[in-house]
């Protein structure tokens, strides 16, 4: 399909319509949903300049803290989709960062302060100093993977209300609270923050991790703890965007796993109104940016989306409590034709053993099927789909 884009960030199709790439979060317009998150992409002025010629539509700054403290070497390790990182915080003091937002923002850059503290005044501290900087919004840390070992600064609602409203109260920026994965409900503290004035909620911090053992030497791979990051913790992260997006009525924001226009998408049907990645384009560079937004144009014009409002918490209603789903008698459809003479997937990764195939022909068993669905996703034909069992 012949396109352009346009200086505003839109997409010009043929005939003149346009899909709107653009969202509004938190009260800022947003020329795109993807936001570089806090970390080594976002740890200078000219890095988040980078990050925004690039196309990014805002950039989160590498967490502000009071007291700085020297990143070790190394401190990333890659493992398949996978990455570790026992990076601490900014090793620019708070002082120095006025130049550095300064800096970003004479190059037109939405930027996201992101902050953490251990008190709340000294959260309102540095939340007040950072407006005062030009930041357009906060983004306040209540988490670390590494350093401070399984303590979450705001695992508790009633702490995480207190540090935020001490936030919320003291700047005239909106202000978004970042939640951990290593929490037991993060539904109470996502309506704990809406309640303390958050505009915001954005999920998944990093996940507490050891990425492996060099087992010929003995070693992790890492000399601590860490937080990790990449696809393997999508799944998580959509988790934590639905339960968010379902119990309150703020705005959220996606993180975790995201690689594609695809998993944009995924986040966004869950009820993310944009995005945050770091992981992917560290591995692919700064241009990826530009691969995800195209590939997210052609994706959502072929299907007659003219916005991001048009997808956004689609696929909330397709999730139920475990009480309401309906059992049904479902069977594998049977018998299935398949010319993928050097593949058994699907009889080799039945456990009920009701799969057998006979001169490239999937008999299926159906007093032994139970209707599992392991063989579906298991095909890599997709060949293979639930019937009603006569």
């Amino acid at each position: 399909m012949w396109m352009r884009r346009t200086g505003s960030g839109d997409f010009q199709l043929k005939g003149g319509h346009f899909m709107d790439l653009s969202v509004c979060f938190m009260g800022l317009k947003l020329r795109n949903p993807i936001i570089i998150a806090a970390g080594p992409l976002t740890a200078s002025g000219e890095m988040m300049r980078r990050a925004m010629e690039a196309g990014a539509g805002a950039v989160v700054t590498k967490t502000i803290v009071n007291e700085i403290r020297p990143n070790v070497r190394p401190r990333l390790v890659k493992q398949q989709d996978g990455m570790q990182n026992i990076e601490l915080y900014s090793e620019f003091t708070l002082e120095e960062w006025e130049e550095e937002i300064a800096y970003a923002k004479e190059y037109g850059a939405t930027v996201i302060a992101s902050i953490l503290a251990h008190t709340p005044s000294e959260m309102a501290y540095i939340a007040r100093r950072v407006e005062k900087f030009g930041a357009d919004a906060i983004e306040l840390g209540m988490s670390s993977p590494n350093g401070e070992g399984l303590e979450v600064l705001a695992a508790d609602p009633a702490k995480l209300y207190e540090l935020t409203s001490s936030a919320t109260k003291r700047v005239n920026i909106p202000v978004m609270v970042k939640l951990s994965p290593n929490v037991t409900n993060m539904a109470k503290l996502a309506k704990a923050a809406e309640k303390a004035g958050a505009s915001a909620i954005s999920a998944i911090d990093t996940v507490r991790s050891i990425i492996g053992v060099d087992i010929e030497r003995g070693k992790a791979l890492l000399p601590t703890y860490g937080g990790y990051s990449g696809s393997p913790i999508r799944p998580i992260g959509l988790a934590a965007v639905a339960t968010v997006s379902q119990a309150v009525n703020i705005p959220v924001c996606g993180i975790g796993g995201i690689g594609n226009y695809h998993h944009v998408i995924e986040y966004m049907m869950l009820g993310a109104s944009s995005v945050q990645l770091c992981t992917s384009i560290m591995l692919n560079g700064f241009a990826y940016i530009n691969k995800i937004l195209e590939d997210l144009e052609q994706w959502m014009t072929a299907r007659g989306y003219a916005n991001f409002e048009q997808v956004r918490g689609m696929a909330l209603s397709s999730l139920k409590s475990f009480e309401e789903i309906k059992v049904e008698p479902y069977v594998i459809q049977a018998p299935v034709k398949c010319n993928n003479n050097s593949c058994n997937m699907c009889s080799s990764s039945c456990i009920y053993n009701a799969i057998k195939k006979e001169q490239n022909v999937m008999i299926t068993d159906t007093n032994r099927c139970t209707g599992c669905g392991l063989c579906i996703s298991a095909c890599p034909n997709r060949i293979l789909r639930l019937v009603w069992k006569e």
